[in-house]
């Protein structure tokens, strides 16, 4: 803005200070963006309404006026009524987009509370059932050699299918995890004119079912060969499961490791196989344990696969070359065959055992490739 001067004015005399405009700001106020993943006390307050009010709705005219039984239908009303009352609600002071995330975001939070109870309710139940086995000490230190599936919870326990159990799937992942690795690798970094046919074939033998595994090592090494019954065989059935699942999940961690470290690390004269064994593959540490705490729990819950190559025993069998070797699965599966109601009982402590040994592998695997802070 251009002032023009008045000849009697004084240069020392200081200019009139013109109005700051404030339009600018404002604007910038107005196009603040929204923060998301916060919740107002407006917010708690539209999804509480919406839920006592759609509850409310629902009971009445579910149970009172239409005379609907039943809790599933219950609750699909419930979650139907409880959509529509917080649309109506958030409609009224927000725009459409912000009515859509709330929608998404309800319907998200429904679908964990759905995984966490369906989740929750067997481990209690399960949990429930076996206490009276899984605390007494019997219960872990003794077998079931000379011991009959009616006898009382102080008589007997699983402490060879546990072993067998360790065994067997220690040995499986010694034979699973560098082969998969490797595969992974090969899929992933490598690739070439079969990596679409290896990554067809991974991908089809991922939903392999667990039983054709088992006849296949059953006729080629059993029938075929001649080999025995044993758990090296129930081992080698059980990396035919796991190595697609190591390969396929591998392949996923190891390529969403950011292509820049691999070209930093080739800059500096690292070759590719350096950069893979000392730059890709650590970054992606978290990911290859997830996928081999999926193939453990794949292969630790398998039954078919021992009850086919293996079968089951009551003595304790720390030798994977010769004579059957149990496992909890197999237990688990033995005792509930017999409806009775003791051996059913140490069938639910058994798979307790066995959640509690894929828990601990999981929490081991975690705490060894987590991430170490400077």
């Amino acid at each position: 803005m251009v002032i023009p001067l008045d000849p009697t004015h004084s240069l020392d005399e200081e200019l009139p200070e013109e109005p700051l405009d404030d339009g600018p700001r404002d604007l910038e106020q107005e196009d603040r963006p929204r923060r998301i993943r916060q919740t107002t006390f407006d917010d708690r307050l539209e999804i509480f309404g919406s839920l006592v009010g759609s509850f409310a709705l629902v009971w009445v005219l579910y149970g009172h006026v239409f005379n609907f039984s039943g809790l599933l239908g219950f609750l699909v009303c419930w979650y139907l009524a409880f959509m529509v009352t917080l649309t109506l609600i958030v409609r009224m002071s927000h725009p459409r987009p912000i009515v859509i995330d709330r929608l998404a975001q309800a319907t998200i939070w429904v679908a964990s509370a759905i995984v966490m109870v369906a989740l929750g309710s067997t481990l209690i139940y399960t949990f429930s059932k076996g206490w009276a086995a899984i605390h007494r000490w019997s219960f872990w230190s003794q077998t079931m050699s000379g011991v009959s599936p009616t006898a009382p919870l102080a008589k007997g326990g699983v402490l060879h299918a546990i072993v067998g159990t360790v065994i067997e799937v220690a040995i499986a992942v010694a034979i699973s995890l560098p082969l998969g690795l490797i595969t992974a690798v090969y899929l992933s970094e490598v690739g070439g004119r079969l990596s679409n046919v290896v990554r067809t074939v991974v991908e089809a033998m991922t939903a392999l079912p667990e039983i054709l595994a088992g006849l296949f090592v059953y006729v080629f090494l059993i029938v075929y060969l001649g080999w025995p019954k044993s758990g090296l065989a129930v081992s080698l059935a059980m990396s035919v499961t796991m190595i697609p699942i190591i390969a396929r999940t591998g392949e996923v961690a190891l390529r969403i490791v950011p292509n820049g470290l691999r070209e930093a690390a080739g800059a500096l004269g690292g070759s590719d196989w350096r950069t893979t064994w000392r730059v890709v593959l650590p970054t992606a540490s978290s990911g290859l344990a997830t996928a081999l705490i999926l193939a453990i729990a794949r292969g630790v819950g398998e039954t078919a696969i021992p009850l086919l190559v293996s079968g089951a025993s009551t003595f304790m069998n720390v030798n994977p070359l010769s004579n059957p070797m149990n496992s909890l699965p197999l237990f688990i599966f033995t005792g509930y065959e017999t409806h009775q109601s003791v051996a059913i009982e140490r069938a639910f402590g058994a798979a307790s055992i066995l959640m509690l040994i894929v828990l601990v592998l999981f929490v081991i695997l975690r705490f060894v490739t987590r991430e170490r802070r400077a």
